[in-house]
């Protein structure tokens, strides 16, 4: 998910520097939701991933 994230990063960045803001403005939107859904999930994993281990 955060390869997707870049990938529209990068988009809006290319549109920006082509004048399509518009576009620009929509690609950057997609990447920052993708980056916080990323980053919420990566919470999560490090929080229960933990629990399943138990050692002796």
């Amino acid at each position: 998910m955060l390869h997707y994230a870049v990938v529209f990063l990068i988009i809006a960045l290319l549109a920006a520097a082509a004048g399509f803001g518009g576009i620009a403005g929509e690609a950057a939107g997609i990447a920052q939701v993708l980056f916080f859904i990323f980053i919420v999930l990566f919470v999560l994993s490090l929080i229960f991933g933990k629990r399943g281990t138990t050692t002796v």
